[in-house]
C-alpha cells in the first residue's frame, strides 16, 4: 500500500496564541480497515459514539436482521464537527463528478446475498 500523504504540515497554536507551523508524520503502520455497510450514533453533552458494522440478515427468517458491530469510534464533539464538515465535502465532490446520491434507495437483501 502506497502512502498518499506521509508528512503534512498543521497549524499549531503556541505560546500567547500565535500560529507556528510544525510537521505531521503519518504513521500507517498499524492501521487497518474495515467495511461498514450501516451505522448508529450517539451522543453525551461532551462525545458522539459511532458503531459501525454489518446489517445481515438471518438465515430461515425473512423478517430479522442483525447488526453486528465491528469498531466504535468516539469523538469530542469539535472533531464531529470537522468530521461532518469533510464527510459533507467529500460526498459534494463525488456528486459533482458522478451525480446525486440516492439515500432514499435500498437494495433488499436476498437469501444468500452479501450487502
Amino acid at each position: 500500500m502506497a502512502e498518499q500523504n506521509p508528512q503534512a504540515t498543521a497549524p499549531e497554536a503556541g505560546p500567547e496564541g500565535q500560529r507556528r507551523e510544525v510537521t505531521l508524520r503519518i504513521d500507517e503502520s498499524d492501521m487497518s480497515s474495515a467495511y461498514a455497510n450501516t451505522f448508529r450514533s450517539d451522543g453525551t453533552v461532551e462525545e458522539v459514539i459511532i458503531d459501525f458494522g454489518l446489517n445481515r440478515m438471518v438465515p430461515g427468517r425473512q423478517n430479522e436482521m442483525v447488526f453486528k458491530v465491528r469498531n466504535q469510534v468516539i469523538l469530542n464533539w469539535r472533531n464531529t464537527k470537522r468530521l461532518a464538515l469533510t464527510l459533507a465535502n467529500i460526498v459534494r465532490q463525488h456528486e459533482e463528478r458522478f451525480g446525486e446520491i440516492d439515500i432514499k434507495q435500498t437494495q433488499a437483501a436476498q437469501p444468500g446475498q452479501s450487502n
